[in-house]
């Protein structure tokens, strides 16, 4: 064994922790595989980070012996940690590909997609879920938007307890609508191939379940075959979606909406050229049937896109503290919600392609999709804010946004 490589898993999200000034890394498993909860020791995270695949457990016996000044580590001793390890699914080994295995046949053959995030990130219990998001949208007063019929909304997807004021701007815009189609754009976080994700499953809350459109769906399935990915797995533990759901069913009638769960890649190497007109080139069709979907006669359809925005610090790949980044980052969010704001694409697209992609806008290719379907709308800002995350030295920002079209007394839509 001595001569066999071993590979980590590199599908986990490790963050470190600091506890009565002793530091560990807490794991989370987006298949559900590792223990809620699980955390490691910085020596067993060190370990982990040399199992590349490139090293024999005899070059590892060697570095473990190197970091502990050349005191002996015995082979045994180590095959016994690489035991523990794969115990908790933390390597990429026959185990951990048998059990993956089951928990997607197991997805596939559901037509319902529970919710993930429930007794986490938000209450299991219906009546207590409901006492929560009744405190988050009643928390902001009213940010009037301009008058006419809501038609799109950008909300967070980042964790309620630090973006609750923003989700309660956001929200608010919902009362006194009744659409009976959303679609819903989120960010497939942890997408690598296709632009978008699509799924026909219905959603599971605490508070019921939602119809999916699956004939709308089967619609942009077909215009875009080539663009998509080949399942719709990843939507099993994405939040960006969920966390929308559950404000549309606190806010709208039972039952009196479907919606369009839509996943959208990262644009950043997945297009010939980082440019709009690649981006257009390769989805056109798919958009000519979402601009379609929004049309359609004896529906009213809204888009609900749950994104953040900068991604700033060490935690997301910088070298220097997001605090340092931070009035860049605020003027980058700035343009791009102006453009947004205006339906803008063309200056939204030229001010992500001036900063390289530099502040990680997560929600990027989900709000590039809402500026080539949005209808002429008057777009508003209602909210902007930062969470600073101590520990890590990083930051998330996240914003509201609502567009409206105007209407004649006829009742038919004019160009805001």
């Amino acid at each position: 064994m001595a001569d066999k490589y071993i590979l980590a898993r590199r599908d986990l999200e490790l963050f470190p922790v600091q506890q009565d000034k002793e530091q560990f890394i807490v794991i989370q498993d987006a298949l559900g595989l590792v223990e809620e909860g699980k955390t490691l020791s910085l020596d067993l995270y060190w370990i982990m980070t040399l199992l590349d695949g490139t090293k024999s457990l005899r070059d590892i016996q060697m570095e473990l012996m190197r970091n502990r000044g050349g005191v002996l580590v015995g082979m045994d001793e180590l095959e016994e940690i690489i035991a523990q390890l794969d115990e908790s699914f933390l390597l990429d080994t026959e185990r951990y590909w048998e059990a993956k295995k089951q928990i997607e046949n197991n997805f596939f053959a559901s037509k319902v997609r529970p919710c993930s995030h429930c007794g986490s990130s938000y209450p299991r219990e219906a009546l207590e879920l409901k006492t929560m998001l009744d405190g988050i949208v009643e928390s902001q007063a009213v940010v009037s938007t301009p008058q006419g019929n809501l038609k799109a909304l950008i909300a967070p997807h980042i964790d309620f307890s630090v973006g609750s004021d923003v989700y309660g701007s956001a929200y608010q815009q919902l009362k006194n609508t009744s659409p009976s189609s959303v679609i819903i754009l989120g960010v497939g976080h942890r997408m690598t191939k296709g632009l978008f994700c699509l799924t026909e499953k219905d959603f599971q809350t605490p508070f019921g379940i939602v119809k999916n459109d699956r004939a709308a769906v089967k619609k942009l399935e077909q215009a875009g075959s080539q663009i998509i990915s080949e399942n719709d797995f990843v939507h099993k533990a994405e939040y960006s979606v969920e966390f929308q759901v559950i404000f549309l069913q606190h806010l709208l009638a039972k039952d009196s909406f479907t919606i369009i769960p839509i996943l959208c890649g990262s644009l950043v190497g997945s297009l010939s050229e980082y440019r709009r007109e690649a981006y257009r080139e390769a989805a056109l069709p798919f958009f000519s049937v979402l601009s379609e979907l929004l049309r359609e006669k004896g529906k009213e359809t809204i888009i609900v896109a749950g994104v953040d925005f900068s991604h700033t610090g060490p935690k997301f790949g910088h070298n220097m503290p997001a605090s340092y980044l931070e009035p860049q980052s605020k003027q980058h969010d700035k343009k791009l919600l102006n453009a947004l704001s205006k339906g803008d694409p063309d200056g939204f697209w030229e001010e992500s392609i001036g900063v390289k992609d530099k502040f990680n806008v997560c929600g990027f290719s989900a709000m590039a999709c809402l500026l080539e379907i949005l209808p002429p709308s008057a777009g508003k800002i209602l909210n902007y804010q930062i969470w600073r995350e101590d520990p890590t030295q990083s930051a998330v920002s996240f914003a509201a946004v609502a567009f409206t079209t105007k209407q004649d007394v006829q009742g038919v839509e004019k160009n805001a």
